[in-house]
């Protein structure tokens, strides 16, 4: 079983790249006008807008139709040849952000049957945060049928010799660029090189240097150790993982060893590179009784406490959430919302930047919730020793540095 390898990936001959690619379905969930911008930015011009299902979009009155049009799609991109197909191949990719700071990573593919969702998991390709089952079967609608993938999976190493990604930069100019481009939406600048044969084979030895490092380096762990997590993108990713294993239990007994379905792409990236900030996700909740809901929450707080501001319309303040309840302030949070909504009707939304959940909080009857963010040295050991952290735990950057949809590869 291979971890992490290179793929037959797929990239447009001749699009306007910076119409092509566009950002994670799962971010601004609750903007109607940002996704009707890219529309009109891409226009009926290729673009992975026509390939994908912003969730902002999932369980509306057209959903089932627009699957077909986004599958019907895919097939037409196929036939009129629109794709470059670069054959067992990584990308290496380098993403400059509205600040100047540059992140790398490397596109290749995953193998679902080293990666486990579940709780409990003691897979080498784990989940950060819990999987919300509930999640998964409306993205099943939209990938069960797809001809193609285009990934937002946003994969971790814990490499703080910094040996798998770096050595790739350091000879990027040896490599063959395949695009550099501006991306839509204030995204920022993003470049990709090649990287296939000798390289390819040289990141292949180094991965496997680095797998078989990884028991020792968690050795003073009770947990079985994590080799790579999930950083951003695991329902996407449970997504693939349950249509295989749907795939499988329709075909006992054939050899699925090497059916594409079996793997998904995503960009690996190392949580130690300078780049790499994780940003807390706020909760918001709608049509909620506010008064009631603070009232309620400070019957979990203690002076000394985890602080979390909250937004309600112009009134702003701060809460002291007990230690003594969790070891991360969303942890407690999200606990007591889960229980606090089973008898208090209303809707909860998880937004990425601060300014959002203020202007969202102007809303009648709405609350926003701003978290601190998470220190990024406690992931992969916080996974083996403790489990999955609570869902929507952190991200990795503001929403608009999320990964966009431009690499693909087919899935039949």
């Amino acid at each position: 079983m291979k971890l992490f390898g290179p793929a037959d990936i797929l990239l447009p001959k001749s699009a306007d790249m910076h119409r092509w690619a566009v950002i994670a379905c799962d971010q601004f969930t609750s903007d109607a006008a940002y996704w009707q911008r890219v529309r009109q930015v891409a226009g009926e011009e290729a673009s992975t807008i026509h390939l994908i299902l912003p969730e902002a979009d999932l369980g509306s009155v057209n959903e089932a139709k627009t699957i077909e049009t986004i599958n019907a799609t895919m097939d037409q991109y196929l036939r009129e040849d629109v794709f470059t197909v670069y054959p067992q191949s990584y990308v290496y990719v380098e993403r400059t952000l509205l600040n100047g700071t540059v992140r790398p990573g490397l596109v290749g593919a995953v193998d679902l049957e080293a990666y486990d969702y579940h709780p409990g998991s003691v897979s080498a390709v784990r989940a950060t945060e819990k999987t919300v089952l509930e999640r998964i079967p409306p993205r099943q609608r939209v990938r069960k049928d797809a001809g193609i993938e285009f990934p937002h999976v946003l994969m971790l190493c814990d490499d703080d010799r910094r040996q798998l990604l770096e050595p790739i930069a350091e000879q990027k100019d040896r490599l063959k660029k395949i695009y550099d481009f501006d991306l839509m939406e204030g995204g920022g600048h993003i470049t990709g090189w090649l990287v296939d044969s000798d390289a390819a084979s040289a990141f292949d030895a180094r991965l496997q240097d680095y797998i078989d490092s990884v028991p020792a380096k968690y050795a003073d762990l009770d947990g079985a150790p994590v080799v790579l997590a999930v950083g951003d993108g695991n329902h996407s990713l449970a997504t693939a993982k349950s249509c295989y294993e749907a795939l499988k239990q329709a075909n006992p007994g054939v050899d699925l060893s090497g059916h594409p379905a079996r793997f998904a792409l995503v960009e690996l990236e190392n949580i130690h590179d300078d780049s790499q900030v994780f940003e807390p996700i706020h909760r918001i909740l709608f049509h909620v009784d506010g008064k009631k809901l603070l009232h309620d929450l400070r019957t979990i707080c203690a002076d000394d406490g985890y602080a979390v501001e909250y937004v309600m319309g112009s009134e702003r303040g701060m809460l002291h959430l007990d230690k003594k309840r969790g070891e991360l302030a969303v942890a407690v949070l999200q606990e007591f919302l889960d229980e606090w909504m089973v008898d208090n009707s209303c809707e909860i939304d998880y937004i990425h930047g601060d300014d959002e959940v203020a202007q969202l909080a102007q809303q009648p009857e709405a609350v926003g919730f701003l978290l601190p963010s998470m220190e990024k040295h406690q992931l992969f050991r916080g996974v083996i020793s403790g489990g999955v952290l609570p869902r929507k735990t952190f991200s990795m950057g503001h929403a608009r540095e999320k990964r966009y949809y431009l690499e693909g590869r087919k899935i039949k």
